[in-house]
């Protein structure tokens, strides 16, 4: 039987509050989400100069690539669409303040941290 943090009900909140999060500027806030060795894979992390590989590991690195990105989008806004759950994730469907729809998987770890994410970008 999974925890209480995978469950339906507590994954889409954690959907929610990964919007509220964002919308807040607030990078601490955002990374309080995150297990401390999470993975973050997009798309715009080398054409942001980071790892050719699209991959980052670990709070520090994805605090320097997400500070830089905060800082070159000043009105940063994401309004929630839908979020999907699995047993141990969260799809959150959002769209950006310039209009562009969004997927970000979200994997949970056992303690109900992120632990993995992956943003979606339409081709």
């Amino acid at each position: 039987m999974p925890s209480s943090h995978h469950e339906a009900t507590h994954l889409a909140a954690l959907g929610r509050d990964w919007i509220a999060a964002w919308n807040s500027h607030d990078l601490e806030r955002v990374l309080a989400l995150y297990a401390d060795d999470f993975e973050m894979t997009s798309d715009k992390i080398p054409a942001l100069g980071f790892d050719a590989s699209g991959t980052l590991r670990g709070k520090e690195n994805v605090r320097a690539y997400w500070s830089k990105a905060l800082s070159m989008i000043p009105n940063l806004h994401f309004e929630l669409i839908d979020t999907y759950v699995s047993p141990d994730s969260v799809v959150v469907f959002y769209q950006n303040e310039r209009g562009k729809k969004i997927c970000e998987y979200l994997r949970l770890d056992a303690e109900g941290n992120i632990r993995q994410g992956s943003a979606n970008h339409l081709a």
